[in-house]
């Protein structure tokens, strides 16, 4: 008996569907995707095997080779508030548009001074031209009303939180006056612990430390 032939029937896959999918895709986290926000300058800092993600919303402090302090103020919800703060407090006299103004200002680099011509420039200075805080004179240490007042904008708040969410970054050539100064600041406003940022690597095999991650 002769076999039936089944007739051949090209094969028609409809690719619209799977191409919506992968664009929604696409666009999802091409907007969701936290940027990471832009450095001041660019500092080696000291290599650790710590692998603690540093939190999103960081009050970060940076020290450069050649000595200048900037600060970051990370957490939006809380940014202007610590400004309108400083401002208060040091009777810096900015206008209510000053401020607004200063709180789109991604770095804070400068003495308190200077803030007010820098805010009413017509070319501002950039972040690599500024001087930095003040942090090299003990009697003039601006870091430590900085501090005091994000521990004024934070006071009532876990404090837990907020120690995790202090970070200071420093360059393998920063003298250890300076960054003693920035511990002094914390310490002046009753703050005693806050993280190091460094540059992650791998444990040494063999070592003590890797020995205890196997265990663990």
């Amino acid at each position: 008996m002769p076999k039936v032939k089944l007739p051949r029937k090209s094969t028609n896959v409809d690719m619209t569907a799977m191409c919506d999918v992968a664009f929604l895709l696409l666009t999802f986290f091409i907007l969701a995707t936290k940027q990471k926000p832009a450095e001041v300058l660019a500092v080696q800092t000291p290599s650790s095997i710590s692998a603690k993600a540093a939190p999103d919303k960081s009050i970060l402090i940076t020290l450069t080779a050649d000595g200048r302090a900037f600060l970051t103020l990370g957490d939006e919800t809380k940014k202007k508030e610590i400004l309108e703060n400083i401002n208060l407090t040091k009777q810096m006299g900015l206008s209510p548009d000053e401020v607004n103004k200063w709180n789109k200002q991604e770095f804070i680099g400068l003495p308190l001074s200077q803030i007010k011509g820098y805010l009413n420039a017509n070319n501002p200075i950039q972040p690599a031209q500024m001087p930095g805080i003040p942090i090299k004179d003990t009697l003039n240490n601006e870091m430590v009303d900085w501090i005091r007042s994000v521990s004024n904008v934070y006071a009532g708040s876990d404090q837990t939180a907020l120690q995790q969410m202090l970070l200071v970054k420093g360059d393998n050539a920063v003298l250890y006056p300076l960054f003693k100064n920035i511990k002094q600041a914390f310490k002046k406003n009753e703050i005693y612990k806050f993280r190091i940022v460094t540059n992650g690597e791998s444990i040494p095999i063999g070592s003590e430390v890797f020995n205890e991650s196997i265990k663990s």
